[in-house]
């Protein structure tokens, strides 16, 4: 089943990240321009407590170790549950955070899914954003179900390194 239609335009490569507000698992805030003159790799999705949103998590973090970037997810799920699934699973190479409190990646960012059950979640996108806060990689998964193309979102990983 394809991805529902987002609130979107989602940004696209070439284009300046937009302001990402958020709460990160331990409910202390964050934003993106905090993480200028790295590399990010911005996966958002609906939730840690889906089977794919889990599995990208875990294969991000594992792929993490080396790359010298910094991986961050993003969905509506509350900091408890983020810090409950990261301790769980072992996850300490990717910044859980949530949209909960501020919408900028449902609403800025235009990722929010406008129809079906999971209407109001992320839908699955990763970006990947230079130092200088330009997006540099984008994918919209085709399918929820679907996880996203690691290898070519490392490929731009490294060619920014």
């Amino acid at each position: 089943m394809p991805q529902p239609p987002f609130h979107g335009p989602v940004p696209a490569v070439g284009t300046v990240a937009p302001t990402l507000r958020y709460v990160k698992a331990d409910r202390a805030e964050g934003r993106l321009a905090d993480h200028k003159g790295e590399v990010v790799v911005l996966i958002a999705f609906p939730s840690v407590d889906t089977p794919t949103c889990a599995a990208e998590t875990r294969t991000f973090n594992q792929r993490a170790t080396n790359m010298g970037a910094t991986v961050m997810s993003i969905s509506m799920d509350l900091p408890p549950a983020l810090k409950r699934f990261c301790a769980a699973e072992g996850i300490d190479k990717v910044l859980a955070a949530s949209d909960y409190r501020y919408h900028d990646a449902a609403h800025v960012w235009g990722a929010a899914l406008m129809e079906g059950n999971l209407a109001g979640t992320l839908g699955r996108i990763t970006w990947v954003i230079d130092r200088d806060g330009v997006i540099r990689y984008v994918e919209v998964a085709p399918e929820l179900g679907a996880e996203p193309d690691y290898e070519s979102a490392l490929a731009a990983v490294k060619g920014l390194l």
